[in-house]
C-alpha cells in the first residue's frame, strides 16, 4: 500500500495512471471539484499524444518505403542505356514501349512495378559508382577494368547479339589503305580467337567467323616493314587483344602503336582529325549516333568481338530485392 498526505497529489497519481484505478476513500465532493479541471487537461493532452501516435504509425510505412526504394545506375550514351534496359526487361523488372530496341530510354518505360529509380551516369563511372546505388549496369570492358569478373561477378548477363560486337574503325576513305587491311588480318587471326576465349572465359567472345593466320595474301609485306599503325582504344579488353595482333606485325616488321583512352569520344575525334588511322572500342549503334551528331565520317571495317552487358551488384549482393 501507498500512503500519500498530499490530497492533490494522490488523485493526480490516478489520473496519470501511476496508480490501479480504484475508489480514493480520502476523496470528498469539494476536492474532486477542484482538480476536475486539471483532468480535462489531462484528457486533451492525452487524446492529442494518441492522434500524434496515430499520425507517426501511418507515416512509418511510406518512409520505409521511400527508404528501400531500390536503385540501379545505367550508361547514360544512348546505345548503352537502352541496351541496360532491354536487359532489365529480359529479366522481367521493367517493361518498354513495344518496338523502341536499341533507341529505347527510361522515358519509354511503361512498367515498373519494383518502382525502381535510375541514375543516368558516364559509362566509365558506373563500376565507381556501385558502393552508392542498389545496382549497376556495367560495360565488360569497363567491368574488367575495374577488377570485375562478368561471368563471375555479374548477377545478369546479356546475350551475345551481333548488333553490339566491338568493331575496328577507319575514317572513311581509309577502308583499302594496306595498313588497315594488315590490322584486320591480324586482328582476324586464331591466335586473337583463341586469346580472347583463354583469356576472358566467355566474357568477351570473338565473332570472327574462319579466323586466319594473321596475315593477308594479298598484301605485300615487305612494303610495309618499317612503318606503323596507330590505333586509339579502350585499355580493356581492346587494349590487351591489340597486344596480341602487335606480336603478329612485328614478325613482319609493321610497329602497332596503341593508344589507350578510357572514354568513348576522343577516340572517334582522333581518328576523324587524322590523328591515328583507326580506333577500336565501339560497337556500330555507338558509331551511328556518333556519326549522326557529330558530323563525323568513321566507318567500321571488322567486328571484333562482343562483350555482354552486365548487372552488378552494389548495396545488393544479390537479386532478391528484385523479386
Amino acid at each position: 500500500n501507498l500512503y500519500y498526505e498530499d490530497l492533490v497529489r494522490a488523485n493526480h497519481l490516478l489520473g496519470e495512471c501511476d496508480l490501479i484505478p480504484a475508489p480514493a476513500p480520502f476523496t470528498h465532493n469539494q476536492t474532486s471539484c477542484k482538480i476536475k479541471e486539471r483532468t480535462f487537461t489531462m484528457k486533451k493532452t492525452l487524446k492529442a499524444v494518441l492522434a500524434a501516435l496515430l499520425v507517426v504509425c501511418l507515416l512509418l510505412p511510406l518512409a520505409a518505403a521511400a527508404e528501400t526504394k531500390l536503385k540501379i545506375a545505367i550508361p547514360n550514351d544512348t546505345t548503352n542505356e537502352a541496351r541496360a534496359l532491354l536487359l532489365l526487361q529480359d529479366q522481367g523488372y521493367i517493361k518498354l514501349k513495344d518496338g523502341v530496341g536499341i533507341t529505347a530510354t527510361i522515358l519509354d518505360i511503361v512498367e515498373n512495378p519494383k518502382n525502381i529509380e535510375f541514375s543516368e551516369v558516364e559509362a566509365a563511372q558506373l563500376p565507381n559508382l556501385l558502393p552508392d546505388v542498389d545496382y549497376a549496369v556495367i560495360n565488360s570492358n569497363y567491368a574488367i577494368s575495374a577488377g570485375l569478373n562478368p561471368t563471375k561477378d555479374a548477377l545478369a548477363l546479356e546475350g551475345s547479339s551481333s548488333a553490339y560486337a566491338n568493331i575496328l574503325a577507319v575514317k572513311e576513305g581509309n577502308e583499302n589503305e594496306p595498313l588497315v587491311k594488315a590490322l584486320i588480318a591480324a586482328l582476324s587471326s586464331k591466335q586473337v580467337a583463341d586469346y580472347i576465349t583463354e583469356k576472358y572465359d566467355g566474357s568477351v567472345v570473338s565473332v570472327v567467323e574462319n579466323p586466319g593466320d594473321g596475315y593477308d595474301a594479298d598484301l605485300d609485306y615487305t612494303a610495309l616493314a618499317g612503318q606503323t599503325i596507330s590505333v586509339a582504344a579502350s585499355p580493356a579488353p581492346h587494349a590487351e587483344i591489340l597486344a596480341v595482333a602487335k606480336e603478329i606485325l612485328a614478325a613482319k616488321d609493321i610497329t602497332l602503336d596503341i593508344q589507350e583512352y578510357s572514354d568513348y569520344v576522343i577516340p572517334n575525334n582522333v581518328v576523324e582529325d587524322g590523328t591515328v588511322l583507326a580506333n577500336y572500342f565501339q560497337h556500330t549503334p555507338y558509331l551511328d549516333d556518333f556519326n549522326a551528331e557529330n558530323g563525323t565520317h568513321i566507318v567500321s571495317v571488322l567486328s571484333v568481338h562482343v562483350e555482354p552487358l552486365g548487372l552488378y551488384g552494389g548495396k545488393q549482393s544479390t537479386l532478391d530485392a528484385l523479386k
